[in-house]
């Protein structure tokens, strides 16, 4: 597969078959992970794969009541937990040194979506789930002070075909020319 298809046709996945995903298949998704890029190649990346049913379900119960990837997270073979040491990318000595705080985030989100194109490129799915209890979610998985749960991915074999994708803003909406006020394409 293509990176221009991989980044056209990969949609937020909730409906999974009960097919296991291996781990040589989380081998390979981790595998391309590792080489996102991040602040001064600091890779503040963590991820926690699980598979235990109960404690697929208490992960599940941090999410707001609301969140529509409930069910896609219980039927899921694996949730991954995307999770982030603190205090080291984007600061230098211990102290944040870019005005944007908590660079972290930004490292992580290349990593995630590293992770779900790798999924993808393999017949899987996934969806970044962010609507949720971080902290209750860190408590139940023993996260130590200096690492935050950033989101959950629930990872499996998608149970539909994809629909298109929705529509997107145009080139004229997003990329400008020296200032805000003149689109350059």
């Amino acid at each position: 597969m293509e990176l221009q298809e991989a980044i056209l046709k990969r949609r937020s996945v909730r409906k999974f078959t009960e097919d296991v995903v291996t781990d040589e298949e989380l081998k390979q998704i981790f595998e391309a992970v590792r080489w996102s890029p991040s602040w001064a190649n600091t890779q503040t990346w963590e991820f926690i794969v699980v598979r235990d049913k109960g404690l697929i379900e208490k992960v599940t119960g941090t999410y707001s009541e609301k969140n529509p990837a409930i069910k896609g997270s219980l039927a899921a073979s694996a949730l991954i937990v995307a999770c982030a040491k603190t205090g080291i990318s984007g600061c230098y000595d211990g102290k944040e040194v870019t005005a944007i705080k908590n660079w972290e985030m930004f490292d992580l989100g290349i990593a995630v979506q590293t992770l779900c194109l790798k999924a993808h490129e393999l017949g899987l799915g996934t969806v970044v789930v962010g609507l949720m209890n971080h902290e209750a979610c860190e408590k139940i998985l023993g996260i130590p002070e200096g690492r935050k749960v950033i989101a959950v991915l629930p990872i499996g074999r998608p149970a539909t075909e994809p629909k298109a994708g929705p529509a997107r803003k145009s080139l004229s909406e997003t990329v400008f020319l020296n200032n805000l006020d003149k689109p350059m394409l």
